[in-house]
């Protein structure tokens, strides 16, 4: 009786549309099990797909789908929202998901639900600007900014590692493992104290155990994925981390941000902004630019550096990019109810986006041009271990940081960096 009234027992018993959906279309023939167990339930979410296509793609992008790609049951599912037997159109009055409706179909799972929810689009593509024009412009830039950020780093890298090598190949560099020490009593220069090298690796373990736990559920249809939640036991149990984590690496970027104002505080009559101990970018930084992409063609020499070379810069700086979109992204889909209190619901929409992709971009600079900077490219292969020890040999000194070094004889103050190796 529930299902004659329905859309499918309309479409199917009344219009004679032999493609709606009938009761072995979700049952199957001949192997009826419980509608609720985990398996009939997953089941039937992929039968609604095998229909409802461009919904179910829409819905497996969404944290709800992920779950459910994932193996598991316990998010929102199509008959969650749409109800089972009793599946009416969504212009229909009685639909659970009519825009009157919607709400309370939402506090089912979402006690806090507010007004914000239901303009919450779970079905939103990325390609349809006249329905969902914020998350269209929130996809085409976020491609935009993962394609000019890689498609400059991404050459810059092959053509550092191609003139590193060829450089190496020709004998006009030193290995970097067997470099002499310029110090008799073998003394190094200290660049990073104890606290900077603790605040970079708790970061770094934080920073990768997101990626973790967050690659695991945004790449939830591969195998992969599966093994790593089933390790964690639940995505619940993967979420608990992940906000753990990124609670952790949240503190380390405030407490920085406080330390960065105190400092500027106490020395803001004196401190040089565009200077060579300022991380701040500066025109010789794009100087420094053109003179690399000019050593790369073989056309100049290989430029000298001072205290910071302009990768270093962009590394610092990128974070503060990186962690303000994914932070403030995270916190808003991570305390929903407080979100759609204030803001419609499709910021969750874009909030998504922005978190998942700018996760993707972070991730691969990370572990592509990062490391290749600071381990993978030939003059530092196989690690570059001054971010563990906080020093460096006097010849690795020199090298990387000559403008630094030459500054630091001439005044006498090397002497005051240098400690036991």
């Amino acid at each position: 009786k529930e299902y004659l009234g329905s859309v499918h027992g309309d479409e199917n018993v009344w219009k004679r549309n032999l493609k709606a959906a009938t009761c072995t279309s979700c049952h199957t023939a001949h192997y009826v099990v419980s509608p609720k167990s985990d398996a009939a339930k997953l089941a039937i979410v992929n039968t609604c797909g095998t229909c409802h296509k461009e919904n179910y793609a829409s819905f497996q992008d969404t944290y709800h789908g992920q779950v459910t790609t994932l193996g598991y049951t316990y998010s929102a599912k199509c008959f969650d929202c749409h109800g089972g037997h009793t599946v009416l159109r969504v212009a229909d009055p009685a639909s659970t998901v009519h825009r009157f409706n919607r709400l309370e179909t939402c506090q089912q799972c979402h006690k806090n639900a507010t007004a914000g929810f239901v303009t919450f689009e779970p079905h939103a593509t990325t390609n349809d600007f006249q329905r969902y024009p914020q998350v269209w412009i929130a996809t085409k830039f976020m491609v935009a900014l993962l394609v000019g950020v890689f498609l400059f780093f991404w050459t810059h890298t092959a053509l550092w590692f191609y003139r590193e090598f060829m450089d190496r190949r020709q004998g006009k560099t030193r290995p970097h493992v067997t470099g002499v020490d310029l110090h008799p009593q073998g003394r190094q220069y200290q660049r990073f104290g104890p606290v900077w090298r603790l605040a970079h690796l708790v970061f770094a373990l934080s920073v990768m155990t997101l990626v973790l736990t967050g690659m695991a559920v945004f790449f939830a249809e591969t195998a992969w994925a599966k093994v790593v939640v089933s390790v964690f036991g639940s995505p619940k149990v993967a979420a608990l981390v992940h906000r753990t984590a990124a609670a952790i690496m949240l503190g380390i970027f405030l407490v920085h941000l406080v330390y960065l104002l105190a400092r500027i505080g106490r020395n803001w009559g004196t401190f040089r902004w565009f200077g060579p101990l300022s991380l701040v970018p500066n025109w010789q930084d794009l100087k420094d630019i053109v003179a690399m992409f000019a050593w790369f063609a073989g056309r100049g020499p290989r430029p000298v550096f001072d205290r910071w070379t302009y990768w270093e810069k962009f590394d610092y700086w990128a974070p503060f990019w990186g962690v303000t979109i994914i932070g403030v992204s995270g916190l808003m889909m991570w305390l929903p109810g407080l979100t759609g209190t204030y803001l419609p619901g499709w910021v969750f929409n874009v909030a998504a986006i922005f978190h998942g992709e700018e996760a993707f971009l972070a991730v691969v600079f990370l572990f592509t041009v990062h490391f290749f900077n600071n381990h993978f490219r030939p003059d530092k292969f196989p690690v570059e271990i001054v971010m563990f020890t906080g020093t460096m040999s006097l010849e690795h000194y020199r090298r990387e940081h000559p403008l630094e070094y030459q500054r630091m004889v001439e005044s006498g103050e090397l002497e005051k960096h240098l400690v036991d190796a």
